[in-house]
């Protein structure tokens, strides 16, 4: 199991229920969340196997930023 790190521009609660879904749909991702406070927006990610490209993949397709971190 890895945590994987995104700066995202997700801003509001309503924009993460946007993509929740998006992301509930990986069968590879056990836990994910996002930290709003921060200024960075943080999605973090807790998966087993998952490629960071696909998430922001997804979040692209979604009409958002989303680029990994290194932490």
């Amino acid at each position: 199991m890895e945590i994987l790190v995104f700066k995202t521009n997700v801003t509001s609660k309503r924009k993460v229920s946007k993509v929740s879904s998006l992301l509930t749909s990986f069968p590879t991702i056990e836990q994910w969340n996002f930290d709003l406070d921060d200024c960075d927006k943080v999605l973090r990610i807790v998966a087993t196997g998952l490629n960071p490209g696909s998430v922001e993949s997804l979040l692209h397709t979604a009409g958002f930023n989303c680029q990994m971190l290194d932490y």
